[in-house]
């Protein structure tokens, strides 16, 4: 009856004909004249009331506070009175809209005793006054009151509901948000540690050669320190670009980078001379494999010797290291190139070379 959209409180006017026909057939006086502009009256304003209060179909509170609602409802049981003269026991159809409006828009622990009131005075008037059998009035104001307390309920439930859902979905994206930010450090810590472990190894080896060649051979020793001076450029480069998220890396240039690792470690190198046959998709990942073999092979391996073998679906790093110094498999660095390997479904193999002297690393993309 209330709470309802506009057209269906005009829809319920209609059991207000009980009123307007026993006004219309009262005897022509003042009775019938002051019932029937009270009863015109008494739709507008509930008509108003019910406007006032469709905040409560969402589930917010009515427009206008407990207050003005009071002075409405009591406008409204006077208007509901001034039809007694005229029409009689008819009259108390408007307690029911009266009781159903109270349960929409007062606060309930109002509400409940107004509306318990109405039917006690619905039963009262049908008992006490002559002429006035009882007729299902009390009843009327009891369901009427009951069906809009429900719809209020209901609307609250479905506020407090959307609230939880829509406080549930914020903090799922505050979650999502977090584990994407602490992916992010992850890959970037993954970066550097790769960018680090493979230019600081190889600063190491150069660096050791130099001063061995400081009392044998000057100008060596200057043109290691000079490929010192720039490995350190590229490598704060590379770390500077890893910062900003824009750093790339080329299974070619990772192929030259390692002949000069090998070189400086005294490591025989035999590596492919073209990468033509290996997809796109492949070369970054097959590029990081490439380094971070080749690092613990310089790191680790004292290998006399290394191969890298490259495939358009696989590519593999083998050594003839004693075995005594081999990196360990869950390591920093083989562990984020096993994570690069499963985000590409490609398949990280790392161990010795079975019953020959060595270390491989080997990643290998479904066809």
């Amino acid at each position: 009856m209330v709470g309802a959209s506009g057209g269906s409180s005009r829809r319920w006017l209609v059991y207000l004909k009980e009123n307007l026909t026993a006004l219309l057939g009262h005897p022509a006086g003042w009775q019938r004249d002051v019932g029937l502009v009270a009863l015109a009256g008494f739709a507008v304003l509930y008509l108003a009331l019910v406007s006032w209060l469709s905040n409560v179909r969402h589930g917010l509170p009515p427009r206008y506070g407990v207050p003005t609602q009071w002075l409405i409802l009591l406008v409204l049981l006077a208007l509901t009175g001034l039809q007694v003269p005229g029409a009689g026991v008819h009259a108390m159809t408007c307690l029911v809209y009266v009781a159903a409006s109270a349960m929409v828009g007062l606060p309930l622990r109002q509400a409940v005793p107004f509306a318990a009131a109405l039917l006690v005075l619905a039963e009262v008037l049908a008992w006490r006054v002559p002429g006035w059998d009882d007729q299902g009035y009390g009843l009327a104001v009891l369901l009427g009151s009951a069906a809009s307390g429900g719809i209020r309920l209901a609307a609250e439930r479905q506020r407090r509901l959307q609230a939880a859902q829509q406080e549930l979905t914020e903090l799922t994206r505050r979650e999502l948000a977090e584990v994407a930010i602490a992916d992010e450090r992850a890959r970037i810590a993954a970066d550097l540690h790769d960018i680090l472990g493979h230019s600081l190894t190889v600063v190491t080896v150069k660096a050791e050669l130099a001063q061995r060649l400081l009392d044998v051979d000057v100008d060596k020793a200057r043109a290691e320190l000079r490929d010192l001076e720039a490995l350190a450029r590229d490598a704060l480069s590379d770390v500077r670009a890893t910062a900003l998220g824009v750093r790339g890396i080329s299974l070619p240039g990772e192929i030259a980078a390692a002949r000069a690792a090998l070189a400086a470690a005294h490591v025989r190198a035999q590596l492919p001379g073209a990468t033509d046959a290996v997809p796109t998709r492949n070369r970054e990942l097959f590029a990081w494999t490439i380094r971070e073999a080749v690092t613990n092979v310089v790191r680790h391996s004292r290998a006399q010797s290394c191969e890298v073998r490259l495939a358009p679906a696989c590519v593999e790093i083998v050594d003839d290291g004693p075995g005594d110094g081999a990196p360990a498999a869950d390591g920093q660095g083989l562990r984020g190139l096993r994570r690069r390997a499963e985000a590409t479904g490609a398949t990280l193999t790392v161990g010795r070379r079975g019953d020959r002297p060595g270390f491989r690393v080997r990643v290998e993309v479904p066809s």
